[in-house]
């Protein structure tokens, strides 16, 4: 069951959902969804100085990405073909028998601005600011404008509640972030025992040379 604007609200004043700060109630609640805001932070992927990006080496990330600091009342501007992580402006805690979904605003849609890749999901029990994936698929720049609405939750019941939530008890990654944060893949159980940056030989393979 999708939660309608209600329940979102009966949720909020009870405490158990969390989505802070709201400024305008009115505005952020749809009839089914509730809006939220662009923060100030994001992290643009630079396309010199690597070969490729390596899933399992974090180390690599600062090679690859660059933070940039916008103030509301800024603009950052979105070229085309651009992809840049952005976070919401809001925290959120979503209780255990809830999933979350996150959607574009229909409004920049129209402009080709998508707000995520892939990373559609909240799961129950996340807690934190949730990171954006921002991608302009048009043929004009589109200037972005900290604390606008850029993004918008939709609240689905689950029949029972989560018995395995996400959060420390499964090492979940991205627990209680704050801003948008880099791909932390290599944390995955599968690349365990793969080639690691520690291991990693002339930034080409884990291989050890000498026998």
């Amino acid at each position: 069951m999708i939660l309608s604007d209600d329940d979102i609200l009966a949720r909020l004043e009870t405490g158990d959902l969390v989505v802070e700060p709201i400024d305008d109630l009115d505005m952020q609640v749809q009839p089914a969804s509730l809006d939220l805001r662009l923060g100030e932070e994001f992290l643009e992927f630079q396309r010199t100085n690597i070969s490729c990006i390596h899933p399992n080496r974090e180390s690599e990330v600062s090679d690859y990405v660059t933070e940039t600091h916008v103030p509301e009342g800024e603009e950052f501007i979105l070229h085309p073909g651009d992809f840049v992580l952005g976070t919401t402006k809001e925290r959120v805690e979503i209780p255990a028998d809830l999933l979350a979904t996150v959607e574009g605003r229909s409004s920049l849609g129209r402009l080709a601005v998508v707000i995520h890749a892939t990373a559609g999901i909240v799961d129950p029990g996340y807690k934190g600011q949730i990171t954006l994936e921002l991608s302009n698929l048009g043929t004009a720049p589109v200037a972005l404008t900290p604390g606008m609405r850029v993004s918008q939750l939709v609240f689905t019941e689950l029949t029972r509640p989560s018995s395995r939530p996400y959060g420390a008890e499964r090492g979940s990654k991205y627990q209680n972030q704050k801003g948008p944060q880099a791909s932390r893949i290599g944390a995955d159980p599968e690349f365990a025992g793969t080639p690691s940056e520690e291991t990693a030989v002339d930034g080409v393979d884990g291989t050890d040379t000498d026998e």
